[in-house]
């Protein structure tokens, strides 16, 4: 393809805004580019399916995203070692509940990954690809804990308005200690911050010394509040997170021993 990267790029993330369908002018206006470049990055595009007609003169996402993300599944090492895991949680706790996986991403957090529970009960309103409150939720606020004190001020600064508009009450110093004691608890509990009546159970997940992701377990608040009772609920969703852990650090050390293998 002979188009520039970079424009490229500055085109796909377009469509990671609200509005889903763009027109070539609205395109070269936006990436500052004449519309007759505009044209010719769309049709190379359109060419290999990242971007389709939409009527009206408009574009979305085209197809090829379809067969990326099925590749990325297939490949995705964090899912495959997690599913497992996730499902087991499932039979050990109860099947009312979901299990989401999600990661960092850029300035947020996505959910990549979902294990639903067998037994009745609303499912979760986030699904793959689905970007978690920053500011809000065991989901992120278990990642936010374990980042470094700089990582974490420049997401603040970087996220300032939605920090102000989810936590109006809540300053810098508050926040920053909110969070160090998540890290020490090793685990994050939240009712109601995501969606009422329902409740987060989360814990951190990590390569090396580096947080990743995390993996929560979410309860409506009755079943919740039911289970607790009767069973450790951070410690068993610690475990598993542990464990993910555990298997992400052995695959680790397997491919570096065979990248020292093979370049030595």
């Amino acid at each position: 393809m002979g188009y520039v990267p970079s424009r490229v790029i500055a085109i796909l993330r377009l469509f990671a805004s609200e509005q889903s369908v763009w027109t070539a002018e609205e395109i070269a206006q936006a990436i500052g580019v004449s519309a007759s470049t505009a044209y010719r990055y769309i049709t190379e595009l359109g060419a290999d399916g990242f971007l389709d007609p939409a009527g009206r003169g408009g574009y979305s996402l085209g197809p090829a995203f379809i067969q990326y993300d099925a590749l990325m599944r297939k490949s995705d090492r964090l899912i495959a070692i997690a599913a497992p895991l996730m499902q087991n949680i499932i039979s050990q706790i109860d099947p009312r509940i979901d299990v989401v996986l999600s990661r960092l991403f850029k300035n947020g957090v996505l959910c990549i990954h979902q294990e639903n529970g067998s037994g009745p009960h609303p499912p979760t309103t986030y699904a793959r690809g689905a970007a978690m409150p920053i500011f809000r939720g065991a989901t992120s606020k278990v990642i936010l804990a374990n980042l470094s004190d700089r990582a974490l001020k420049r997401l603040s600064l970087e996220n300032e308005r939605e920090i102000h508009a989810a936590l109006p009450d809540t300053d810098w110093k508050s926040l920053r200690g909110d969070l160090r004691r998540i890290r020490k608890d090793g685990y994050c509990i939240t009712d109601s911050e995501v969606a009422v009546g329902r409740v987060g159970v989360a814990g951190p997940i990590f390569r090396g010394d580096e947080v990743i992701a995390s993996m929560s377990v979410v309860f409506e608040r009755d079943v919740y509040d039911y289970l607790k009772q009767h069973m450790n609920l951070p410690g068993k969703v610690m475990s598993c997170t542990s464990a993910i852990c555990e298997a992400l650090a052995t695959e680790t050390s397997v491919a570096g021993q065979i990248y020292v293998r093979r370049t030595a």
